[in-house]
């Protein structure tokens, strides 16, 4: 019975473990080095802070860590800017869009097709971020919509693709 170890059966689910990951290190990654830039490498800045304990949660290694901070404190290149992207999905849900970007029109339009690929277009500013207030966490909703079986698997869906697109760090909604 060859091709039957243990490894054999394990190999694909690792696979894809470690895919996500390497998908969420990167943002850490990129999120890291924006901070220390701004805060000049001082780790006991709050932003820069917060963004280590972020990933320390996620189990991010001090290497990379390290090496991220130092890459911020030290590097040239083109400037990341964090911008805020405001949607309506499915059953009149309000959808923000925190995205890190060195080139905001690239990711405006790569979130545009994403978008229409599910039948949602991007809103004016302003227009969806009423619902919600800024905290030290993200944005948490001030009033929350309830939604039927259908327009929560396609809420889930569009989440799902704007997640994997590499720019975008968080998505949130006003959903119950």
């Amino acid at each position: 019975m060859s091709g039957h170890n243990k490894f054999s059966k394990i190999k694909h689910i690792k696979a894809k473990n470690d895919a996500q990951k390497s998908k969420s290190f990167g943002k850490f990654v990129r999120l890291i080095t924006v901070e220390s830039k701004k805060a000049k490498g001082n780790i006991l800045s709050p932003g820069l802070a917060a963004a280590i304990d972020k990933a320390r949660k996620e189990n991010m290694p001090n290497d990379t860590i390290d090496r991220a901070v130092k890459k911020g404190a030290t590097d040239n290149s083109a400037a990341m800017e964090m911008n805020l992207y405001e949607a309506y999905g499915p059953g009149g849900i309000a959808i923000l869009i925190e995205a890190l970007t060195d080139n905001k029109n690239k990711t405006a339009q790569e979130l545009k097709h994403i978008l229409a690929l599910n039948e949602i277009e991007l809103a004016a500013p302003g227009s969806a971020s009423w619902a919600f207030t800024k905290s030290h966490e993200g944005w948490q909703p001030t009033s929350t919509m309830p939604l039927e079986d259908a327009d929560i698997e396609k809420l889930s869906k569009v989440v799902e693709d704007l997640e994997n697109n590499d720019d975008v760090q968080n998505v949130y909604t006003n959903a119950e």
